[in-house]
């Protein structure tokens, strides 16, 4: 597996050269890693080096240098203490001002501390597999920045979790808490090939996490996060799991730069139990095919399909499964969006137009969505029913599930 490389037109991956990864490493270079210390040294600091990166069982990154667990209190320095930084911020006596003083610069500080750990970049002509079916690395927030043809498959990825969430008084008109970490991060990447991986909040999901001022405490991020120029990513057979912000694809409606990049392709995955962002996409071209969303009980859900500025995104025949008090208006929602180009997309079980449903149910709140996306998907392979491929995706998609 560690020498396999994206098959011809898999996606917007395999466009140009393609993606290899790591498939012309010497010897030296093709390395089995069990513990933090042993990942970084492999990783190289994110070096081009071909290698491949072999994880065998799971790796914390909230280790030390000699495998110790690390705990959040571990990493406060400063005096920081969460207590203090709820009284000192306190809206009704703060008010909305962005939080300054010596429990925000100690949170600064020990935040910084924690990410000197759990921060690991990964560089260009790099694969990392999982070896079996139990590999997992936990804590980490896994960045390909400014880096090109980088493979990583069959590997779980569980609850990149920041101890030290930050108060922005003013983000929605009320507030929320920033958290820091992305589960896998791509920014400025080209040439990406993300296979069988589980990305997934698992041990602290943030639903059980307390309120404090009016807002849930976050402790994550989103799963995987593709902006800042990011272009010719394919995410096939993975499986994203009991989390809020899912996928990011464009980081911001004014980043213009970001035209003609962000081509992504989407095929083979399984959304379970996802709150919103599944994607949620802004000005990339983004072909969504043969998906299994299965959405949330309880009141939490917001929606899948996130259409934002100039985005192209061509859906077809996934499959939704969700429970009675979520309609198929729900589904989709737009942020400045224009186009939605979709088809065969199965509703608990029965075909549905969601951009006719879209445009009839939220024409009093957001833009009618027209149906052409204005290109035409190409790199992929036989797109199947929204039926066959939601049982296949529920066999096949996920860590530890490669044949």
């Amino acid at each position: 597996m560690g020498r396999e490389v994206l098959a011809p037109r898999d996606g917007w991956a395999a466009e140009g050269a393609g993606t290899t990864g790591g498939a012309a490493a010497d010897t030296a270079h093709d390395v089995t890693v069990r513990t933090r210390a042993e990942l970084v040294r492999a990783l190289d600091g994110g070096s081009a080096t071909p290698k491949i990166i072999r994880i065998a069982g799971t790796i914390d990154a909230n280790t030390d240098d000699h495998g110790r667990r690390l705990t959040c209190a571990d990493y406060a320095t400063g005096g920081y203490d969460l207590a203090a930084y709820l009284a000192a911020y306190d809206p009704r006596t703060w008010g909305g001002a962005k939080p300054a003083g010596p429990q925000e610069d100690a949170r600064k500080a020990s935040a910084a501390r924690q990410a000197a750990r759990v921060e690991l970049a990964v560089g260009s002509n790099t694969t990392i597999v999982g070896v079996g079916a139990d590999a997992v690395l936990k804590g980490a927030s896994l960045q390909v920045k400014d880096a090109d043809n980088v493979i990583i498959r069959n590997l779980e990825l569980r609850d990149a979790y920041d101890c030290f969430p930050a108060w922005q008084p003013n983000t929605g008109g009320l507030g929320d808490w920033k958290s820091a970490y992305d589960t896998l991060w791509l920014r400025g990447a080209t040439h990406v090939w993300i296979d069988h991986v589980t990305a997934s909040d698992k041990g602290h999901p943030d639903d059980r996490e307390p309120t404090h001022f009016g807002r849930n405490h976050l402790r994550h991020d989103g799963l995987l996060d593709i902006t800042n120029g990011s272009d010719l990513i394919t995410v096939s057979w993975s499986r994203f799991a009991d989390h809020d912000k899912a996928m990011l694809i464009g980081n911001g409606d004014n980043v213009t730069t970001d035209r003609g990049k962000l081509r992504v392709t989407l095929h083979h995955n399984r959304f379970e139990s996802i709150v919103q962002r599944a994607p949620r996409v802004r000005f990339g071209q983004v072909h969504l095919y043969n998906n299994r969303y299965d959405i949330p009980e309880g009141g939490r859900y917001r929606y899948s399909l996130g259409v934002s500025t100039e985005s192209r995104i061509v859906a077809e025949n996934n499959s939704f499964t969700t429970p009675g008090h979520i309609e198929a208006a729900d589904l989709v929602k737009s942020w400045n969006g224009t186009a939605l180009q979709q088809t065969g997309t199965e509703f608990n079980g029965f075909p549905v137009d969601l951009l006719a449903i879209h445009n009839a149910y939220n024409s009093g709140s957001e833009r009618d969505l027209t149906p052409d996306a204005g290109w035409t998907p190409t790199l992929h392979g036989r797109v199947d029913t929204a039926r066959q491929a939601a049982q296949d995706v529920a066999r096949g998609a996920g860590a530890g599930r490669l044949p």
